[in-house]
């Protein structure tokens, strides 16, 4: 891992629900200090870390924490460290950007168990979308897929509490529970004339990876078929490696044509994406471009370093809206480097990479470094990657048990194999 963090690909939120107040509503219960503020002056602050010295008034910040322990009517249940812990997170909120954020060791460890694959909670991963809390995509074999949620639901309530101004972090952190305990959401989904209320129960929640089977050109099952089908729920630890070992179980069956399945798949790491990226592209190929920040104009590129068993193989890439992140990255890469076609919805739109910073104390910063661009220069962020074959699943498929993607996926696979 690059530097001692860990880059990650993950799609992450924040909810704003627009709440008008009144202005002579707003004055009840409020009182103003009859006081004038004092002035404290602070001068030279300097950064232990590197020396650097700046100019902010910390005076400021000092006369808040002052009024904080004076008036506060709680302030002796709330200790100095979590007034710490609350500042930082206000500091990185100050970035505008809900994929930047600070971690207390609590929410760290939390994190940690998550992208290593293993958690407790109803299984979705939740993400935003023009600034609403949404459902990036429920989790294979969860509560979340058995009670109906689907991927771009918008998350309204959380046990009848508004979503309003809360973090991902802390949403998470509402949602999750007790296993055997229910958690009740309030949704939105296009279509729907009002919200519903989703009860659901919480339990231990084991993060698949990846499924393999052979299929024939009817798109079923079928050990001699010469269709190889992965789907990809995650590119989280074990992902490149049980990648591998379905390469392998499948390589004697010489496949001829490869669907690739990233729908629902909300991302993981970057390094896991570009490790699958070499099975199909040349060794040295760029999988993506991380372009820094623009006061100097960087950019790194990531390249292919595996064996391109795949390289000359048709492949069609499934995609929905929630397919993000890393997900977006391998399959802009599979289409500009090899002409892979993209069939399904359009993608999330998650193209920004964070890096995962340990602080003191078991502590953690996940903050924004650079944003992804395709091997084509295409950016992913808020724009996504639009489908070469656009094809929606209806409620009325999801009751038949109907795929049309995945029979799309076939027709277009058998039309490269002529």
């Amino acid at each position: 891992m690059k530097k001692l963090a860990t880059r990650i690909a993950l799609a992450v939120s924040i909810v704003l629900i627009i709440v008008l107040l009144g202005g002579a509503s707003f004055s009840y219960g409020y009182r103003k200090g009859a006081e004038q503020p004092k002035l404290t002056i602070v001068k030279g602050v300097t950064n232990l870390e590197d020396g650097k010295e700046t100019n902010a008034d910390f005076s400021l910040f000092w006369d808040a924490w002052k009024v904080l322990d004076d008036k506060y009517v709680d302030a002796k249940n709330i200790t100095e460290q979590e007034k710490v812990y609350g500042a930082i997170s206000g500091m990185l909120a100050s970035t505008g950007d809900p994929y930047s954020v600070f971690m207390p060791p609590k929410e760290a460890d939390d994190f940690a168990q998550e992208i290593s694959g293993e958690f407790g909670g109803i299984g979705a991963e939740i993400g935003i979308r023009n600034e609403q809390l949404v459902v990036v995509a429920p989790l294979k074999n969860t509560p979340a897929e058995r009670a109906g949620i689907k991927a771009g639901d918008a998350i309204v309530k959380i046990n009848d509490e508004d979503t309003h101004g809360l973090t991902t972090e802390t949403a998470v952190g509402k949602i999750r529970g007790e296993k055997g305990t229910t958690v009740t959401l309030t949704l939105f989904r296009e279509g729907w004339s009002d919200t519903k209320d989703f009860p659901i129960v919480r339990d231990a929640i084991q993060i698949p990876t990846l499924d393999w089977k052979m299929v024939n050109d009817a798109g079923k099952e079928d050990a001699n078929g010469k269709i190889l089908y992965i789907q990809l729920y995650n590119f989280y630890e074990k992902s490149p490696l049980l990648f591998y070992q379905a390469v392998a179980g499948a390589i004697d069956k010489n496949p001829k044509g490869i669907i690739l399945d990233l729908r629902n798949n909300p991302g993981g790491y970057l390094d896991a994406s570009v490790n699958i990226a070499g099975w199909f592209v040349d060794r040295g190929s760029v999988v993506v471009t991380e372009k820094f920040k623009a006061d100097n104009d960087g950019h790194e590129n990531f390249e292919a370093q595996g064996l391109p068993v795949f390289r000359n193989t048709p492949t069609v890439v499934l995609i929905n809206q929630g397919s993000a992140s890393a997900s977006e990255i391998l399959a802009g890469a599979l289409r500009d480097n090899n002409g892979a076609k993209l069939v399904g919805e359009k993608s999330f739109g998650k193209g920004s990479v964070q890096e995962l910073i340990p602080l003191k104390a078991d502590a953690m910063v996940k903050i924004t470094i650079a944003h992804w661009l395709t091997p084509n220069g295409t950016v992913i962020d808020k724009n996504g990657l639009t489908p070469d074959v656009k094809i929606a699943i209806t409620e009325e498929d999801v009751k038949a048990e109907k795929d049309p993607q995945f029979d799309k996926a076939v027709e277009v696979l058998k039309e490269q194999l002529k």
